[in-house]
């Protein structure tokens, strides 16, 4: 999806367009920190956090890696590097509404994206809104590795809502 994002000429929309398919892959991997299997998750005992992390770092991994080589030969407008702190950022604002909301994770990417969109038609310069600044700038990054790094110990040490 992304490849064929990237071919067409979206003129100012250049931004928003990959943005709302990072936040569609954010969505697919927060709604996947709940399992249906409530008890036999349980009876993993101990082991469970680290199955959680484990699967936080591992989908992450592959949807980076498979956003970067659906991008591979087009221009993505921030290039690799805001694709990583995007998909980081909405991942863990998804993980962290895995854990307080449940079943209904993917709405903490969806109206996060709903604000990042706003905030690049507006041009707005709050570093809490990373999607819309600078691909090197550190204060937008620190938010969204915060954001991240808050959403997998939350969902690593409490599990998502049931």
């Amino acid at each position: 999806m992304l490849r064929l994002a990237l071919q067409h000429h979206w003129g100012a929309q250049a931004q928003q367009v990959p943005l709302v398919i990072e936040a569609a892959t954010a969505t697919i991997i927060a709604a996947t920190a709940r399992g249906p299997f409530g008890e036999s998750e349980r009876a993993t005992g101990r082991w469970l956090p680290y199955l959680r992390l484990g699967l936080a770092l591992a989908l992450t991994s592959i949807a980076v890696a498979a956003l970067a080589a659906g991008s591979a030969g087009a221009q993505l407008a921030g290039g690799e590097l805001e694709l990583l702190r995007n998909i980081a950022g909405l991942l863990g604002i998804g993980l962290l509404s895995a854990s307080v909301l449940g079943a209904y994770a993917w709405v903490g990417p969806i109206a996060y994206a709903v604000v990042a969109e706003c905030a690049l038609t507006a041009n707005w310069t709050s570093p809490w809104i990373w999607p819309g600044r600078s691909p090197h700038d550190p204060a937008a990054a620190i938010w969204a590795l915060l954001s991240f790094g808050l959403g997998v110990a939350v969902i690593t040490t409490w599990g998502p809502r049931d």
